[in-house]
């Protein structure tokens, strides 16, 4: 606890290394957007060379995808560029790319940061379920709860994430506000179609703005899908794009259970919460190769990002290193250490911790504890 207690008092940490530069964000910008695009046009090319070659190829744009949307997440944070603009032009381009509309993606991953570590308050993308809870559900609803998280079934999650949810909350909840204007204007003709509008609510999004930036990236996104199909054929691309994003998204998933969901991983509730420990002991540091931190924009510094997301990505190692006494007790998983990471998905609400099934399981067969039998 001594390094939390000297960490909350270490307010230039974030001072010193949140300094952002436009130029820098631009070169990233450059040499992420400008390869994916060549990228791209040598996996259509490929196609009538090898399919082992476009395989490479789609493997290579996996890896872009994840750096994309880590950008696209950082100007959401309006800590890539300087200049506020910027990051919001930033955002959308990148949102349109990685197919995930990026303004009200941002304003739900802010709750993420602004109760990491609580429980109570998020349960992680895979809605982490409590010991109890876990032991209410059925036999079948265990197993399938177990299933829906093993790491073979991430290209699903990303499939749902980035590429179906995105644009079926926008068609339903557009198909929504049609029915209610059609319906209201009949029993309402002179009412104006401005205030019926305004007048529907809809789960999908809470405001206007919200909704324009759902329509301005689904518009622009679906017209580059017609673009593309008129161009290299729809077999060709939906077959690149859909693999693509599917395990883009899928990598981008398991990296960020895996930086909150470990053995042990503190985890507490409403009335233990404190937000610089959930930055130590809720947070791991992913050790990766210097090539993989690249391509994932240093997210996986993600002490350092719950610390303070107003750092860029370009300072966080820099930062890491420069206060490394600070963060001795963070835990490390390195990419051998992903697949058994992945399988804590328990919240063990009494131990304030995260953990396995097989982990609760023998400490309530051996009578250790009390808890339910799993």
């Amino acid at each position: 606890m001594g390094s939390i207690q000297t960490l909350a008092k270490e307010k230039k940490i974030v001072a010193e290394f949140s300094g952002k530069s436009d130029a820098i964000a631009l070169g990233q910008m450059a040499s992420t957007v400008v390869p994916y695009l060549a990228v791209w046009y040598l996996t259509i090319q490929s196609l009538s060379i090898s399919y082992w070659l476009t395989a490479a190829c789609v493997a290579v744009l996996c890896l872009f995808l994840l750096r994309v949307f880590v950008l696209m997440h950082e100007a959401g944070h309006n800590s890539l560029f300087a200049t506020r603009k910027y990051n919001q032009v930033a955002g959308f381009v990148l949102g349109v790319i990685c197919g995930m509309p990026q303004y009200v993606w941002s304003k739900n991953h802010a709750f993420h940061h602004a109760t990491n570590g609580n429980w109570d308050q998020y349960r992680g993308p895979l809605a982490t379920l409590s010991v109890d809870e876990y032991n209410a559900l059925s036999p079948k609803q265990q197993r399938m709860y177990r299933a829906t998280r093993n790491i073979f079934v991430a290209p699903v999650g990303g499939f749902l994430y980035l590429i179906f949810n995105p644009r079926f909350t926008w068609i339903k909840g557009s198909l929504m506000l049609l029915s209610h204007i059609v319906k209201t204007k009949l029993k309402q003709p002179t009412t104006p179609i401005r205030t019926i509008a305004g007048n529907f609510e809809c789960r999908y999004w809470k405001t206007w703005k919200d909704y324009r930036h759902m329509s301005g990236n689904n518009v622009v996104l679906l017209s580059i899908w017609l673009i593309m199909c008129l161009a290299v054929g729809q077999a060709a691309f939906f077959t690149i794009y859909l693999i693509s994003l599917s395990l883009s998204g899928a990598g981008g998933i398991i990296l960020f259970t895996v930086q909150h969901n470990f053995e042990d991983a503190w985890a507490a509730d409403e009335a233990h919460w404190d937000y610089n420990r959930a930055a130590v002991d809720g947070t791991s540091f992913l050790v990766v190769p210097k090539w993989l931190n690249w391509f994932t924009a240093n997210i996986a510094y993600h002490h350092i990002h719950h610390l303070s997301a107003s750092i860029p990505n370009y300072r966080l190692a820099a930062c890491h290193e420069a206060y490394s006494h600070l963060f001795e007790d963070v835990r490390r998983v390195s990419l051998k250490d992903i697949p058994a990471a992945l399988k804590n998905n328990l919240w063990d609400v009494r131990n304030q911790r995260i953990t396995s099934v097989a982990a609760v399981s023998g400490v309530a067969q051996r009578g250790i504890v009390s808890e339910p039998s799993i």
